[in-house]
């Protein structure tokens, strides 16, 4: 597909499909639940499309092939005819109920259960290279085994492997979501939730909230995502007295609220979510990473730049970036999520040399996780079209790198 002897970015592609169809901006919207603004934005390239499951809704109502829609953008991620190596034994074990999954499994004391689930964390916030396989590959085990932990759990023990449990299915959720199994997150989040609210602790309800959440949001959920958000919000409120790890999810749980209320076209109860962070920023006073939120100053200012940029309002989205240092106690997941989206900003702006400039960085940092992304893929596509003597040989390490060179 070409338009004005270039190829279509996937904001026109949508609109090219949108216009064969005979569909107005409005009605694309209500296909898929969301704005008729929202729409104009993604046709116009004035947002950011990265979620599959958005993608793929899109390309069912458009009545065209993912390939097609993304003009093979969307590569080296998991679509509807294939899926990771590593999700049919996780699907098998979400599938069984919580008392099945310890059978066959030897006594886990909450110490090794807490060391695993712990050591399962530090490699997918921190590994670079295969995190993925080396995660995927750990958790249908780690989960039988936490049940396992809460079976043979003494009362005093019992409060540790919940807390630790509950922490497997975040990151379960994450993985799941990264790997285009969106089905499977919502399954995983929705029993954390579960093991959350028969504990009857608030800081583990907004955690495992928190959770939900985010799988609510990605999946394109927005408005669910957002009551849940509010409404655990006014349950689970810490009190003065109440430790860093209740602060820190109180408020995350506000961030993803705005960012579902932002992408709700509910412009001021985004930013109110957003301001209402603050006191839990104050609380928390640093860089943690308490229920794997990343909560503390940097991601707090790191979302002012996101809810800008899906507001549409790309140069105050950079003019806030301008102003955020991204320091090496936030997890590399994190960190290069944000790179991708400071990334993408400049591209809309069509500072290409700020964009490739980025892409190294990217392409340093994690270089696993840029293939994996849309973003990534279109905005080198793009650029290959104009490359320019400068910056050309940065740009073609990374296009070799994911798959767009030779």
């Amino acid at each position: 597909m070409v338009y004005d002897g270039e190829l279509f970015s996937i904001g026109q592609r949508i609109k090219w499909w949108r216009e064969r169809r005979g569909l107005s901006q409005r009605m694309l919207g209500d296909l898929i639940g969301r704005s008729e603004n929202w729409v104009y934005k993604i046709e116009n390239d004035r947002m950011p499309l990265d979620r599959l499951p958005i993608l793929i809704a899109l390309s069912k109502q458009l009545r065209c092939s993912l390939e097609d829609l993304t003009g093979g953008y969307v590569s080296g991620i998991v679509t509807a005819g294939t899926e990771h190596e590593h999700v049919p034994l996780i699907r098998q074990a979400l599938s069984l109920p919580a008392s099945l999954l310890p059978q066959r499994i030897g006594s886990v004391t909450s110490d090794d259960f807490e060391s695993s689930v712990t050591d399962a964390w530090k490699v997918y916030e921190t590994q670079a290279d295969d995190r993925y396989r080396d995660v995927g590959e750990r958790l249908p085990t780690l989960l039988r085994q936490g049940h396992a932990a809460l079976r043979d759990a003494s009362p005093e023990q019992e409060g540790t492997v919940l807390r630790q449990l509950i922490s497997l299915y975040g990151l379960h959720q994450i993985w799941l979501r990264r790997v285009g199994e969106p089905t499977l997150a919502r399954i995983a989040a929705d029993r954390g939730l579960s093991l959350a609210d028969n504990a009857g602790d608030p800081a583990l309800l907004a955690a495992a909230a928190w959770n939900l959440a985010c799988v609510l949001t990605s999946a394109g959920d927005v408005e669910d995502s957002y009551e849940l958000a509010r409404q655990t919000i006014a349950q689970c409120r810490p009190h003065d007295d109440s430790n860093a790890e209740h602060w820190s999810a109180y408020g995350a749980l506000h961030l993803q609220g705005a960012v579902a209320a932002v992408r709700a076209t509910k412009g001021p109860r985004a930013w109110d979510l957003y301001n209402g962070a603050q006191q839990a920023v104050d609380r928390v006073g640093s860089d943690l990473n308490h229920w794997h939120t990343c909560f503390g100053p940097t991601n707090f200012a790191m979302h002012e730049v996101h809810l800008k940029a899906e507001e549409g309002d790309t140069s105050e989205a950079l003019r806030a970036a301008d102003h955020v240092l991204v320091n090496e106690e936030v997890p590399l997941e994190r960190r290069t999520r944000y790179l991708i989206e400071v990334m993408n900003l400049n591209r809309i702006q069509r500072d290409d040399y700020a964009t490739v400039h980025i892409l190294g960085k990217l392409l340093k940092q994690s270089p696993e996780e840029i293939v994996f992304s849309p973003l990534v893929r279109e905005a080198v596509a793009d650029l290959l079209k104009r490359e320019k003597p400068m910056w050309r040989d940065d740009l073609r390490a990374v296009a070799k790198h994911i798959g767009l060179a030779a």
